[in-house]
């Protein structure tokens, strides 16, 4: 499998930590967001995925975009370990936690986004993170245990846990989110989530590595 993703991209992070965990190896080609205009408005790359953005992934034949697309493929393609869970009823929580997250807060927040915003972009960013966080928070009170949907870690982590990177890359206050707090610190236990780290990548600049 072939991984064109950029170190700070949250989408990209999800996909590696899904990668790692299900100890799959893989070509990284990094593709930055912001070097040269943006090399993902490349010809090259449009060819690749027409939206023009990370994550894509070569992989069996095929390419495919969109992370939880991927992570999808991946769960049928390569089973262990579980990413949702076999009981419907959390298997529903799980993507409806990770459908929150994908879906309600980071695309308001991403980089085309804030470009638009002007000098707006930060207080942008965090109300629009500090308004899916107060949902989030609620909702992860009924179904967390260790980890967002109880004690495994599912594709809803392997959202939370970019979330929650983004949401201190901008300076959001974290304390009203105790339960989204604890459950981060957790995944940043694992060895899958410090791999796949943004301060870990072949592309993570020298001032920001681990």
């Amino acid at each position: 499998p072939i991984l064109y993703s950029y170190f700070r991209s949250s989408c990209s992070w999800r996909v590696r930590i899904a990668l790692a965990l299900k100890g799959i190896p893989y070509d990284l080609v990094p593709v930055n967001l912001i070097k040269d205009g943006g090399q993902q408005f490349s010809a090259e790359f449009k060819a690749l995925n027409p939206m023009q953005q990370v994550p894509a992934l070569k992989i069996d034949g095929i390419t495919l975009s969109q992370s939880l697309a991927i992570i999808n493929y991946l769960e049928e393609t390569y089973p262990n370990p579980r990413l949702l869970p076999q009981d419907p009823k959390k298997r529903a929580q799980v993507r409806m936690i990770a459908d929150h997250i994908v879906s309600g807060i980071q695309p308001l927040q991403n980089l085309s986004v804030l470009k638009q915003m002007g000098e707006k972009k930060m207080e942008w960013a965090q109300n629009c993170i500090a308004s899916g966080f107060q949902a989030l928070e609620q909702i992860l009170q009924h179904t967390a245990g260790r980890y967002c949907v109880g004690d495994e870690v599912s594709m809803a982590d392997l959202c939370l846990a970019p979330q929650v990177a983004n949401a201190e890359r901008f300076k959001v206050d974290m304390g009203p989110y105790p339960t989204i707090t604890r459950i981060n610190k957790a995944l940043l236990e694992l060895e899958a989530f410090k791999i796949s780290h943004p301060s870990r990548q072949p592309d993570t600049p020298a001032e920001l590595r681990a």
